[in-house]
């Protein structure tokens, strides 16, 4: 079984998610995980993504990765979609090996023959549309007001880890435009803390919770 270490903190109701899925689901399997996880201020991360300084950000994610490594993991995990803005950079930092949150979802919708696919998540994760690492998908950026309304919303769940009926209706209304407007066909859920308000059973619409493919990844190099 190989250790895995996760840079936690980024932010932290997303860090406890992942916690909780990965031991749930190693349960189920008899095994217990062997983890390892270092706490990131998710401020200092958040600032350096809106300044766009994406070496910096690296530099300071990569040295998580290097005590977590000191501590005995194998293999490193950033249980966040955003921090991934910098994962070219990072890359060349990382002292561990990283298991990336996209080449599950790369791998789930060749799987379903989905073709045409937009994000929710923060602002950053949004526009980024994956920032090229998603490949022989097309990745549909909604309409300006539409982003700023998905960030704020996401946002005030980050903040306040509770959900908000408007925010909820809102996401659906956006989720069916682009459906009906944009032909996309399924929604990808790229900030875990959305499991706060819905998942892909309860969301309304059809949607992937990018989250749980990361977590069945992690499980999988865990288990092996």
């Amino acid at each position: 079984m190989a250790c895995v270490g996760i840079v936690g903190g980024l932010g932290v109701g997303a860090t406890v998610h992942y916690y909780e899925k990965i031991a749930a689901a190693c349960k189920a399997r008899g095994i217990v995980p062997d983890l390892v996880i270092a706490h990131a201020d998710v401020d200092r991360g958040q600032g350096l993504v809106r300044a766009g300084k994406l070496d910096e950000l690296a530099d300071y994610l990569a040295s998580f990765i290097e005590r977590m490594a000191r501590a005995g993991a194998e293999l490193a995990v950033i249980p966040a979609v955003t921090p991934h803005i910098c994962i070219a950079q990072l890359l060349k930092r990382a002292r561990l090996p990283l298991i990336n949150i996209v080449d599950p979802i790369g791998t789930e919708l060749s799987a379903r023959k989905l073709k045409r696919v937009a994000l929710f998540g923060t602002v950053f994760t949004v526009e980024g549309g994956l920032w090229g690492q998603l490949t022989g998908v097309d990745i549909v950026k909604p309409r300006p007001d539409e982003v700023a309304f998905i960030g704020q919303a996401y946002q005030r769940i980050l903040d306040t880890q509770k959900g908000h009926d408007a925010d909820t209706a809102g996401l659906r209304r956006i989720a069916a435009d682009l459906h009906r407007r944009d032909g996309v066909d399924a929604i990808l859920l790229a900030g875990t803390d959305l499991a706060v308000i819905f998942d892909e059973a309860t969301a309304g619409f059809p949607a992937i919770d990018v989250a749980r493919l990361h977590i069945d990844a992690i499980v999988e190099r865990l288990a092996a």
